[in-house]
This record gives structure tokens, sequence and C-alpha cells, in this order.
């Protein structure tokens, strides 16, 4: 009499002839966007008032910004990448600026387009930040700041980083894209160093549609900051210095006011979701995450994981393409690493190592999070790769 196995087949990735974990497809993210009743409210009093930009709703969020952060000083303006670009133009510098390679490419366009010298240095490999360290080591005589990123949300170590720029009498300052509600020893993102700047676009947890917030407490840098957003002229067209249209439109403050009201609250869905996948995906062999500091908060903007290719099976590239395949959209931040690009492998000439860096970026997944997901749509992704990955090495069907 043949024995029968009672344990049933494990099911079949879907590259392997199985069915998709997600048919109808499950998005890297969804932007939380606020009542639209509340909005169209808010549309339709800044039309009436024909005042669409330099008006009371950018105003009132430039204050509850400052509020919220415990900064003197918010300037509101149209991107990120704008108020970079613009609080490196209002800091007067010169020469080199320290910025990671491991960073969103916008991070060092602001340097470049300021005509400085980007200066790439490595991080440190348990949270994938800045590493101070590096920092120290690559400062020269003509280094004049250091630009530092919060990444995926998770605070950089600010002591270290504070203590360096201090040793050689330089600015520092942060991008803080991924970072509004990020909290570092329990005091919030947005007033270490010379300034930061937020992002408010879509994929962000304060959303303003498209918008930046630059945060500080020098005012004069603010003030600076303030007139560089209009062209850099200061009300008579009697322009200080070269500056840009970077004004926030009063209906973008108006959506990211009301951003603002449910902000603490995705926060901690967020990281409910974080300890979810953490969880869900603890049993996986060759996947670590990159770490939070004991006593910080994220906002895990992104949630990203590390993959192994010799204990996994597979690498990141690979995990990627398989669950696409599952109907899970995925990206890689951040690969390429900016010194890999086309548009800055002319810094690298060879010299430049960044061994951490190259590590991170051949490693890095970033998988779907936005605040309204449910836990069974995380450990259903978490699902999909386990299976993925008890069927490395096999040959798809």
């Amino acid at each position: 009499m043949a024995i029968v196995n009672a344990t049933p087949a494990p099911k079949r990735p879907t590259i392997h002839g199985g069915e998709p974990a997600f048919p109808e497809g499950i998005p890297l993210i969804r932007p939380e966007v606020p009542s639209t009743r509340a909005v169209l409210g808010d549309v339709e009093k800044i039309l009436q008032s024909g005042i669409l930009t330099n008006g009371s709703y950018v105003r009132e969020l430039e204050d509850r910004a400052a509020e919220y952060l415990g900064v003197r000083q918010c300037v509101a303006v149209a991107s990120c990448t704008t108020g970079l670009m613009l609080m490196l133009r209002a800091a007067n510098l010169s020469g080199g600026v320290v910025a990671p390679s491991f960073t969103f490419a916008a991070t060092v366009h602001a340097i470049e387009w300021n005509g400085l010298h980007p200066v790439l240095a490595d991080i440190d490999p348990e949270t994938l930040t800045l590493s101070p360290d590096a920092v120290a080591a690559a400062i020269g005589v003509r280094t004049s700041a250091i630009l530092a990123t919060h990444l995926y949300g998770t605070p950089c170590d600010v002591e270290k980083l504070t203590a360096v720029a201090r040793e050689h009498g330089i600015r520092l300052f942060f991008d803080a894209a991924h970072a509004f509600g990020s909290r570092h020893a329990g005091v919030c993102v947005g007033g270490f160093g010379d300034a930061e700047v937020f992002s408010l676009s879509p994929t962000k947890v304060l959303v303003a549609s498209e918008g930046g917030i630059i945060a500080t407490n020098d005012d004069d840098l603010a003030d600076r900051c303030r007139i560089g957003r209009n062209y850099g002229h200061p009300g008579d067209y009697d322009c200080l210095f070269v500056g840009i249209n970077g004004r926030m439109s009063e209906i973008h403050a108006a959506i990211a006011l009301r951003s603002l009201e449910t902000l603490d609250e995705q926060i901690s869905r967020r990281n409910e979701l974080a300890g979810v996948y953490r969880e869900a995906l603890a049993s996986v062999s060759g996947l670590s995450f990159p770490q939070v500091r004991e006593g910080d908060l994220s906002t895990y903007k992104d949630f990203t994981v590390l993959v192994d290719a010799e204990s996994s099976g597979m690498d990141a590239a690979s995990l990627a393409e398989n669950l696409a395949a599952e109907g899970i959209e995925t990206r890689r931040y951040y690969a390429p690493p900016v010194h890999a690009m086309r548009a800055y492998r002319r810094l690298v000439n060879g010299w430049v190592s960044l061994p951490h860096t190259e590590t991170a970026s051949s490693q890095v997944i970033t998988l779907p999070m936005w605040s309204s997901m449910t836990e069974s749509q995380a450990t259903g992704v978490a699902a999909a790769i386990a299976r993925i990955q008890s069927f490395a090495g096999q040959s798809p069907t």
C-alpha cells in the first residue's frame, strides 16, 4: 500500500506556475489625500479671494509647521529640491559640500545647481544614513558644508555630524525630504544644523500635492530664502542675488494644512505596519532591516529591506522581478547610488571608495507602504517574499 504524504505542497510563486498573490495589483504607495469636501471649501475661498500665491494659506502653513517642528522659521516653497537649492544659495557657500551618494539625486543636484562641488561620502551600514566618520575623512580645505539625508525618515546621527561640522567650522544642513514628523531623541527633525528641508510631494506622509518647507532657527537665512523664492528681489525688483520662482501656491498650502491634521496618526500607523512587516519577515533567510536608533522615531516614508544574495539564494533585483510577477510594486531606493549615475560618474574618476554604499545599493528593495495599508496586505506581501525565497535557485516553469 502506498504511503500518501499528508503535507501539502507549498504554494508556488507566479514565475513557477502559481497564481499571483495580488492579481489586482498592490502599489508601492497610495497618497493619503485629505477630505475632498474640506479641500474644495478651501479652494473655493482661495479662488474667490483672487490671491493664488503669497497669501494667507501659505503664511498659515509656515506658522503651523514652525509650531509643530519647534523652530523659529519655516519657508514654504514649490518643492523640496527648490528648497535645497535656495537654502544652499542663501547660505552663500563656496567650494565643496559633503553629501551621501546613497540618497535621491535631488540632494546632490542642489549642490551642483549652486556651482558647488559635491564630495560624496559613505554611509553607516546599520542605518544607511551618512556616516560622521566618513564625513570627517572627506572634509578638505575648500569644504564649506555638510548636507546629510534623513533616509526613509530615519534621523541621522545628529550629534556626531554636529560635532564634525563645529570642529571644522563648516555649515550643517539636512535633506529631510522623508522626515516631516520624525523625531531624534524626542525632538522633531527640523531644528538640527543650520536648516533642514522637507518634501510634501505625493509619496511623502505630509502631502501638498507638490511642495517643500525649509525649516531653520536662523532668521537671516530664512529671510534670504524668502527673497530667493521670489527671484531674489525683496519687493522692489532690485534683486539682491540670483533667485528663482520657488513659491508655493495657496492651493498646495491648503492641501498641506489639511494633511497636517492627520500627520501624527499616519506616522503611528506606519510604525505599526513596519512592525508587522518585521515580524512577518523575521524567518525569511537573507533579509535584514536598516536600523532606527533607540529613542528615535521614523516616519517610515519607505519600508526598505536588505537582501543578502548568498544567504537568500537570490539578489534584490531578482526578488523585485519575482514580486512584480506577483502583482507587487517595488522600488530599489537607491540603486544606482548617485556616484554610479551617468550624471555624476565624473566625480568618481576611480578614487572614490564607498563600500557600504555599494553594498547597500546592491541589496535594497523598498516594499509597499502607505498609511491606510491593512495588516493583511503587509502580511500578504511578506508571505509572497517567503514563498519566492523558498523556491530560490529553482528554474522557472
